[in-house]
């Protein structure tokens, strides 16, 4: 599939409910949704593709899919603007849940990853 992808991983305390609740976060964040709506990016959860047997923590990431010719352009500022909904998601977390948040990771994908 042509286009970039982000990779946003959450370690420490993460549940699946902490996973859920990102990813519907941040198709509601501008403008990711405005990129979503467009049909230039796809929000996924999957498999975590580090996932050695015996890993702790949620077993599944959200992967960002930019689509389309001008993907390679707006890859660098979606990597920015998607580090920003993650951690406004974190300060959010932080007023409404009790316990210690997760960890986020939020990077781009090298284009020999999956």
């Amino acid at each position: 599939m042509a286009g970039r992808s982000i990779r946003v991983r959450l370690d420490g305390s993460a549940s699946s409910k902490d996973l859920g609740a990102l990813k519907a976060w941040l198709e509601r964040e501008r403008p990711l949704e405005e990129l979503v709506r467009d049909g230039r990016l796809r929000i996924v959860e999957q498999p975590r593709s580090d996932g050695p047997p015996g890993h702790m923590g949620v077993g599944m990431e959200i992967l960002l899919i930019l689509i389309g010719a001008g993907a390679d352009a707006v890859s660098k500022e979606l990597v920015e603007q998607t580090r920003r909904a993650v951690k406004a998601w974190l300060e959010n977390r932080r007023r409404v849940e009790s316990g210690d948040p997760p960890e986020p990771h939020v990077d781009p994908v090298r284009r020999d990853e999956g």
